[in-house]
């Protein structure tokens, strides 16, 4: 695989490796040769291109003419990780996902990401309900199996050990490939991890977590660490923190003219903008983007694989697959992390 037409470069002028300089601290999770950019998730065979594009609007904002115009981009663009949930949209995005696959022919180039958990129709991760939601998933999807699914709540309610248990028999049964947690806490993902070895069943390889230039502290510490002993991949949820680390949230008025201004109203402060700022001067020095920046420090991180984006166009992910070409520098990765952690010591 080789570097997009228009790839930024290093201050050396040389195309920008991104296994050499911002790959995951495990050496295991990285590949060389040809395929250097692709990732490892986790302890499994999977391997992906560093980006997993996110069904959360397809279906909802995003029609269907869209969303295909946003998918076929993304696999020119050198995609191989789509994620989506069986709530998305009542089920729409896995069928607008499935059906696109189907009309391309291009499955088995896929990595194909779902999750469980949150459906109205199959509610929890009682057993009962874990299987007929993957059943209902495989259907929309129009596929064989699940490349890696995930368990989109931490169901309490429900002993591990019958979730477990539930994962295992559709694994065995080829319905399911791989699977990991959504939102754990470290300490829930280490007694899944126990409860695995005990009842012999196949353990988590994946988890995605709230994490980003301007939310560090749920994932950063205990986490990290937990993730790291237990050699899991990490898919950084709301990596662009609703758009914030676009750069497209300036003013107030920024926030009335989009529909996620929401979202980002809560960075549009002193410290947001002063991280904007620094990341505004990066992206000039290394001939990107705000959003590529931002990607780009994600993927530096120890742990991560792919962070998981959603865009609303197909011409945003031009800058989103640009990131893992995109060699920070030591001093750029520095700078950054210090000026997104003030506001902590601002508290």
């Amino acid at each position: 695989m080789t570097a997009p037409s228009g790839s930024p470069r290093t201050d050396s002028g040389a195309l920008s490796s991104p296994v050499q300089v911002s790959g995951p601290s495990s050496p295991s999770s990285l590949l060389t040769g040809p395929t250097a950019v692709l990732r490892r998730i986790g302890g499994s065979a999977l391997t992906v291109f560093p980006i997993a594009l996110s069904g959360t609007v397809f279906g909802w904002t995003t029609d269907g003419p869209t969303t295909t115009a946003i998918l076929n981009r993304f696999v020119e663009r050198g995609g191989t990780f789509i994620d989506t949930a069986d709530s998305y949209a009542g089920g729409r995005s896995e069928i607008m996902i499935g059906n696109w696959m189907r009309e391309r022919g291009n499955r088995d180039r896929l990595t194909i990401a779902t999750k469980v958990g949150k459906s109205a129709d199959n509610p929890g991760l009682s057993a009962p309900a874990v299987e007929r939601a993957v059943k209902a998933s495989l259907q929309r999807l129009r596929v064989s199996h699940i490349d890696l699914l995930y368990l989109h709540i931490d169901d309490e309610s429900v002993p591990f050990d019958e979730t477990l248990l539930a994962v295992d028999e559709l694994i065995r049964a080829g319905d399911v490939r791989y699977f990991g947690g959504s939102h754990h806490t470290g300490n829930r993902l280490f007694e899944a991890r126990i409860a695995s070895g005990q009842l012999g069943v196949a353990p988590m390889v994946a988890v995605q977590n709230h994490y980003n230039l301007v939310h560090r502290d749920e994932y950063e510490g205990d986490l990290a660490r937990v993730v790291a002993q237990l050699d899991l991949g990490v898919m950084p949820r709301f990596a662009l923190a609703g758009g914030f680390l676009t750069g497209k949230y300036r003013s107030r008025a920024d926030l009335e003219r989009y529909r996620r201004g929401p979202e980002a109203a809560p960075h549009l402060n002193r410290h947001g903008l002063k991280l904007l700022s620094t990341m505004d001067r990066i992206a000039e020095r290394t001939g990107t983007t705000v959003t590529t920046v931002g990607l780009s420090w994600l993927l530096s991180r120890p742990s991560v694989v792919a962070p998981v984006v959603s865009v609303s166009h197909p011409d945003q992910l031009d800058a989103v697959m640009a990131a893992p070409w995109t060699a920070l520098s030591r001093h750029e990765l520095t700078e950054l992390d210090r000026v997104s952690a003030e506001r902590r010591t601002q508290r």
